[in-house]
């Protein structure tokens, strides 16, 4: 039979390539997308896309009903991959764009996945796959807010995979590294969206490091893997009969959380404020 998948942020990226290749192995993809044109341009590619704007509780509960109805009630899979970042000091990062974020990347997935689980118990089976980031479970200046988010995100994920246990319900979470997506690029429209960086104590830093990098490739471009890469962690999450807790994804990634384990922090934090 043909199974079912729920996918969010697929306008472009990581969710754009996961559900194009699902889609091709036989999956029923809904390919959700945060703005109302994206999911146009995606239906027009023969996607069902409803929009699914996580710090929009109303397209939650209708993108849920709309998917439920089209599958009479069941639904196989679950990928919450929908974010973005607030670049910024955590100094100068305003109430207002913290709240916004929480909401995207943190509160939102869980309100999502809260509404799809009880289908999934009624089955008796699911996958619910979560993407968090190398920042998941590491740190770095300048990336506070989104970094806050995806170590909830990882938080929340844990204890989902412990209270779903024998339910038939699998819970992974994906880890990326630098992955080439147009990330960076949003990220820099959200700084100067959010952050009056020209009045901030360290404005000349903004000017010559997050500004620049925003604007251009960074100098870890080439260390960035193709969304493919995250794509098959994925197809190994959803097929696999006892899928792994976690997935990291690209060398960095797995570098990272090895330094993370065995360096002490001042070492850890000594290195990092030397690559970003």
């Amino acid at each position: 039979m043909t199974r079912s998948i729920l996918i969010t942020g697929c306008s472009s990226g990581i969710g754009y390539d996961a559900a194009h290749t699902l889609r091709d192995r036989g999956w029923q993809v809904f390919a959700s997308c945060r703005k109302a044109e994206d999911c146009v341009r995606l239906r027009d590619e023969g996607f069902v896309s409803p929009r699914l704007d996580y710090e929009d509780a109303d397209t939650i509960r209708t993108a849920v009903a709309e998917v439920l109805q089209a599958t009479g009630g069941t639904l196989d899979a679950l990928y919450n991959n929908g974010a973005y970042g607030i670049p910024g000091l955590v100094e100068d990062l305003p109430r207002a764009a913290f709240d916004a974020i929480l909401q995207a990347n943190l509160i939102g997935p869980q309100d999502l996945t809260r509404q799809i689980i009880p289908a999934m118990r009624a089955q008796g089976h699911g996958r619910i796959v979560n993407c968090t980031s190398v920042f998941g479970y590491a740190a770095s200046p300048w990336r506070g807010a989104y970094i806050a988010t995806k170590h909830g995100l990882e938080g929340l994920t844990d204890s989902l995979r412990l209270e779903l246990h024998g339910t038939g319900i699998h819970v992974s979470l994906i880890q990326p590294g630098l992955i080439a997506t147009k990330f960076g690029e949003n990220s820099g429209r959200e700084l100067e969206k959010w952050i009056d960086w020209r009045r901030s104590a360290r404005a000349r830093d903004y000017e010559t490091t997050l500004l620049d990098k925003s604007r251009g490739r960074a100098a870890v471009a080439r260390l960035e893997a193709p969304a493919s890469d995250v794509t098959r962690k994925l197809i190994h999450a959803l097929d696999s009969p006892r899928p792994r807790a976690r997935y990291r994804v690209t060398k960095l990634a797995e570098l990272v959380n090895v330094l993370d384990r065995v360096l002490p922090t001042r070492a850890t934090d000594w290195i990092i404020r030397r690559v970003t």
